[in-house]
């Protein structure tokens, strides 16, 4: 484990180099890791792993999840069965159905984790809002957590690239001594890029955050903001959104991914720097406030009983799909969908 600087803070980080495969193999040589859940998660998990040569099956419901890890090769009754055969057979279980279906699953899981297993997650909510989730487990198990920055479709992706995600870890119970290394062997079968620690807490409040903010609900609500403004005042939908997303997300995103904002505000013309700098603090100042009230609503555990109570719904899946329909079908994501099909190439 080395100690890295990160802006002035020392954080302790684990790469590939220091902690390779072949260790991982030898921590996991005995055990059975259990996927619970073939969703959003599972799969990049599930099949990294499984490439990666660990001894991996699957938990899953019937359905049209189950036929779709029939058809990534899972097979029924060898590496795939019913979510409680799985924690039976299962020394690791990697909890990754979804936070409210963890809920319900929990009793099943619970009952089969005997001594010396190991819970794993993904996620730190159902431990860290355990007064709502009931999410207790027992004292003789390890409870562990590695948590990808990224969608389970993106960690496969670039596994299959030869790349990989970054990952957080946190072990939250240690009760058989080698709880941290199965969770950084773990780490690295799954095919994390470095993985850096935090703990269970810290990772819940900093994933909701990041989900209602910039990662998703704030980027969405700034680029329907331009480009309304936009529009408004005359701008046709596709130059509304070659200014607003297309520029942003094609040319722009690449540079500061590679080397920061200042290396892709050098790259831009002397006004657009201009520009930038100068707008830079209105728009700091506009959002901090509502940064602030999101982290509370985080922290209070509003968000995380918003997030119980509506995705515990019965049609809570066709309510969604209603809200995305709306979304795919607004004006400047049909404007999205025309500009994609002009790039070249395509």
């Amino acid at each position: 484990m080395a100690k890295l600087d990160f802006g002035g803070v020392l954080e302790n980080v684990v790469t590939r180099e220091e902690f390779p495969l072949e260790k991982a193999h030898e921590v996991l040589k005995d055990e059975t890791i259990a996927i619970i859940g073939y969703g959003v998660q599972g799969p990049g998990q599930g099949l990294n792993l499984r490439d990666n040569g660990f001894k991996v099956i699957v938990g899953q419901r019937k359905g049209k999840t189950w036929d779709k890890a029939v058809a990534d090769g899972w097979v029924p009754g060898e590496t795939l069965f019913e979510i409680e055969e799985a924690c039976e057979k299962g020394t690791i279980i990697q909890f990754l159905v979804s936070d409210a279906a963890q809920i319900a699953v929990w009793p099943v899981v619970k009952k089969h984790l005997t001594a010396g297993k190991a819970l794993y997650f993904s996620h730190g909510f159902g431990i860290t809002y355990n007064d709502r989730t009931g999410i207790v487990p027992p004292k003789d198990v390890d409870v562990i957590m590695v948590a990808p920055k990224g969608s389970g479709t993106s960690l496969r992706r670039l596994f299959v690239q030869g790349r990989g995600v970054n990952s957080s870890y946190a072990v939250w119970q240690d009760a058989t001594g080698k709880a941290l290394e199965r969770t950084l062997a773990l780490g690295i079968g799954i095919g994390s890029g470095y993985l850096f620690e935090t703990d269970f807490k810290r990772e819940v409040y900093s994933d909701l955050t990041g989900e209602r903010g910039t990662l998703m609900g704030a980027i969405q609500g700034i680029f329907l903001a331009q480009y309304e403004t936009l529009r408004e005042h005359g701008h046709t939908p596709s130059e509304a959104f070659n200014e607003t997303v297309e520029e942003l997300t094609e040319s722009l995103m690449p540079l500061f991914s590679e080397k920061g904002m200042d290396w892709m505000y050098a790259n831009c013309s002397t006004t657009a720097q201009r520009g930038a700098l100068d707008w830079m603090g209105p728009f700091h100042d506009a959002t901090k406030p509502v940064f602030e009230r999101l982290y509370e609503s985080v922290a209070n555990g509003t968000e995380a009983q918003i997030s119980i109570d509506s995705n515990s719904k019965p049609g809570y899946r066709e309510g969604l799909e209603k809200e995305l329909k709306a979304l795919r079908e607004s004006e400047l994501w049909q404007a999205g969908a025309a500009v994609r099909a002009l790039r070249p190439g395509k």
